[in-house]
C-alpha cells in the first residue's frame, strides 16, 4: 500500500511542525493567534513540504487539504490551554489527516465493512481488550484496597497517589501485560529492576513507606503477570 508515502508525509509534518518552526514563530502565534503572519507562513510551508515529499505532482489537492486542515487544527489549538492533553490531541489530529490522505490514495474501501465485521467477531480481540481494561483501574482499585492498611501506616499522601501513583501503576501494568503477551519476559525483570532502583534511591523514603511501595509494586506486577499468563493461551 505504498507505506513509504505515509512516512514521507509524516516526516514532512515533523520537519515543519518542530524542526523548521522557530520558537519565535510559536510565541507570536500564541500571542496574536489568527492575526499572526507566522501562522499563515507556517501552514503554507507545511503544505509545500508535504507536496514536495509526496512526489505526487498531479495530485494538486494534497497540499490544499494539508494547508486547510493544518490551519484549522493549529487555530483551534492556539485557543486552547497549553498542556500535554491538547498538544497530544493536536498532533493526533494532524496524523489522522495524513493517514486519511494516504488511505484515500491507495486503499480500496469496498472491503472495509468486512474488515470491521471480522474485527468485531474475532474473540481474540475482545479477550485482549478485556485484559487491558482489567489491568488499568479495576486492578488498581483492588490493589489500593489490599494495601490500604500499609498506606495508612506509612502515612503516604493520598493526594500524591491520586496525581501520580495511580497513573504509574496503570502504565506499569499495561507494559507488563504487553511484555507477557509478546513473550518478552526479560523486559518484565528489567522493569522491576528499574523501578526498584528509582524507589530505593529516594532518600526521602522512610522504611515504612519503602516497604509499602514494595508491597504495592509486587502486587501490581504479580497481578499483571497472572492476567497475561491467563490470557496468553486464549489468543494463541
Amino acid at each position: 500500500m505504498h507505506i513509504d508515502l505515509l512516512f514521507r508525509l509524516i516526516t514532512a509534518h515533523l520537519l515543519t511542525d518542530f524542526v523548521l518552526q522557530p520558537g519565535t514563530w510559536v510565541t507570536e502565534k500564541k500571542r496574536q493567534k489568527h492575526r499572526s503572519g507566522k501562522l499563515y507562513l507556517h501552514v503554507v510551508l507545511t503544505a509545500v513540504m508535504a507536496y514536495l515529499f509526496s512526489g505526487l505532482w498531479s495530485n494538486w489537492w494534497l497540499p490544499v487539504v494539508i494547508l486547510l486542515t493544518h490551519f484549522l487544527i493549529d487555530l483551534w489549538k492556539l485557543n486552547r490551554p497549553e498542556n500535554l492533553f491538547y498538544f497530544t490531541l493536536d498532533q493526533l489530529l494532524h496524523l489522522v489527516v495524513i493517514i486519511a490522505i494516504w488511505l484515500s490514495l491507495y486503499y480500496d474501501f469496498s472491503g472495509l465493512g468486512q474488515v470491521i465485521r471480522s474485527i468485531f467477531t474475532d474473540s481474540k480481540v475482545w479477550v485482549i481488550l478485556a485484559a487491558y481494561l482489567v489491568v488499568t483501574y479495576p486492578l488498581g482499585i483492588v490493589i489500593g484496597i489490599a494495601t490500604k492498611k500499609w498506606r495508612e501506616a506509612a502515612e503516604v499522601s493520598k493526594e500524591g497517589l491520586a496525581k501520580a501513583g495511580i497513573l504509574i501503576g496503570i502504565f506499569e501494568r499495561l507494559l507488563i501485560l504487553t511484555f507477557i503477551l509478546s513473550s518478552q519476559f526479560a523486559a518484565v525483570g528489567f522493569l522491576i529492576t528499574a523501578k526498584s532502583i528509582l524507589r530505593f534511591s529516594d532518600k526521602e523514603n522512610t522504611q515504612k513507606k519503602t516497604e509499602y511501595v514494595l508491597i504495592g509494586t509486587l502486587m501490581s506486577f504479580a497481578a499483571s503477570v497472572l492476567v497475561g499468563m491467563l490470557v496468553k493461551p486464549l489468543i494463541a
